[in-house]
């Protein structure tokens, strides 16, 4: 039978096994944390009393590699959402509220509906947001169009932010321009934000390790690997600190960090520049009739999502904020919640998570770094968010990367 190795059991990991298992490989899964998921791990909190995300991490109803994951491990959890594409804003620093309606077919006449577009936009705002489609690989978003004006202000600046995880004026035009023939260009039904309720781990990693382990297919957690051996153009031995692995008949496909790749395989290009994204959560049951998600403008906190058991907050890029102290964190985004769901009350239980190399800055630069699966050792595969997936760092990339390798290993072995 055919034999892989996946190194690395996040949302990469787990998408190329899932692949290869289906395509008939015998498939050994090894992950060096006490739990799989990577960046997208569920876990229970004492502080909150609460089991939480470790991030508020969305997809969007058009992300297709989410959906074939789903449908394969047979997660039923759904994930939840409004039923149209509705985002809703609030300016805390001028008390302004308002809410994009993007409408669910793919010809955008919601540009035309002053009650569905930005406030105090026209339609001539929009019209050079086509520059952002052009083929330009080493552009930026702001070489593009200009980062200024309401619709940029109003709505780019902080949906790009929350996309790139980059400040957006520097990010990517080619991964900008991505992600918008995939969402927006398509409609409405395609833009539809989805978040995993009640946790990342039941819609995505414990469907998909119960569905492998079934299979024959178990992941073991707490190895981690330690070295890799080549010999020409094969990996040969992987080094996992009390046991040398000869793997020169066996595909291996490495499905970890950009930063852990490359300390392994010092030849391998990879992004080294990485921004942080702080999330907080509060034990407290939000308001009746406040929106699933609500964009910040004027305020530290950036993203709010209300949960039927807690309110959490999300901040990208982080890295002005990312190393004040905690309880300073807490009580500032708490002000500022009551603030936007306008109600009064002690400060509850709450957590503030830093995940201060969350993904890798989506700049062009960056992003030229980004590695293919295809490695110069035959038998060795990369995965991860951070290879060349076309997309930014996001759960859809992910597990696209996971395919891509997964389609190389399964070619290999039909040629």
């Amino acid at each position: 039978m055919r034999k892989a190795i996946v190194v690395g059991a996040g949302l990469a990991g787990l998408s190329a096994a899932v692949r290869l298992v289906e395509a008939g490989f015998a498939v050994e899964i090894a992950e060096a944390a006490a739990q799989a998921g990577g960046r997208c791990r569920s876990y229970h909190d004492a502080q909150l009393g609460l089991t939480i995300d470790n991030g508020n991490h969305l997809v969007l109803a058009g992300n297709q590699a989410v959906a074939r994951f789903r449908r394969t491990v047979g997660a039923d959890t759904p994930l939840a959402g409004p039923d149209h594409a509705d985002f809703a804003f609030a300016d805390l620093s001028s008390g302004a509220r308002w809410t994009i309606g993007i409408n669910d077919g793919p010809l955008p006449w919601w540009v035309l509906a002053p009650a569905r577009r930005v406030p105090g936009s026209r339609l001539a705002d929009y019209l050079p947001l086509a520059r952002l489609l052009a083929k330009t690989p080493g552009a930026t978003v702001g070489q593009r169009i200009a980062a200024r004006g309401p619709v940029w202000d109003k709505l780019l600046e902080p949906v790009l932010l929350a996309v790139l995880n980059t400040p957006p004026a520097d990010g990517s035009a080619a991964l900008t321009a991505a992600v918008l023939r995939e969402t927006l260009l398509r409609g409405g039904k395609a833009t539809l934000p989805r978040i995993a309720e009640p946790t990342l781990s039941a819609a995505f990693v414990d469907p998909a390790a119960a569905w492998l382990a079934h299979r024959g297919a178990p992941i073991t957690l707490g190895k981690r690997l330690r070295g890799v051996e080549t010999d020409g153009e094969r990996v040969i031995a992987l080094d996992w600190g009390d046991i040398r692995q000869d793997v020169r008949d066996e595909t291996v496909v490495l499905a970890v960090p950009a930063w852990i790749a490359q300390g392994l395989l010092p030849e391998i290009t990879a992004p080294d520049t990485h921004n942080s994204i702080v999330n907080a959560h509060f034990a407290f049951a939000p308001p009746a009739g406040v929106p699933p998600m609500l964009a910040l403008l004027g305020a530290k906190a950036q993203w709010l999502f209300a949960f039927h058991d807690r309110i959490s907050v999300t901040v990208s890029a982080a890295e002005d904020i990312v190393g004040l102290d905690r309880e300073e964190l807490a009580r500032t985004f708490w002000d500022e919640i009551q603030r936007a769901y306008g109600f009064t009350a002690p400060m509850p239980a709450w957590q503030v998570v830093k995940e201060k190399r969350a993904t890798f800055a989506a700049t062009p630069d960056q992003n030229a770094k980004r590695p293919p699966a295809q490695t110069r050792w035959h038998n060795l595969l990369l995965a991860g968010d951070w290879t060349q997936t076309g997309l930014p760092a996001t759960i859809e990339g992910a597990l696209r990367s996971g395919e891509t390798a997964a389609g190389l290993a399964i070619a290999a072995q039909r040629g």
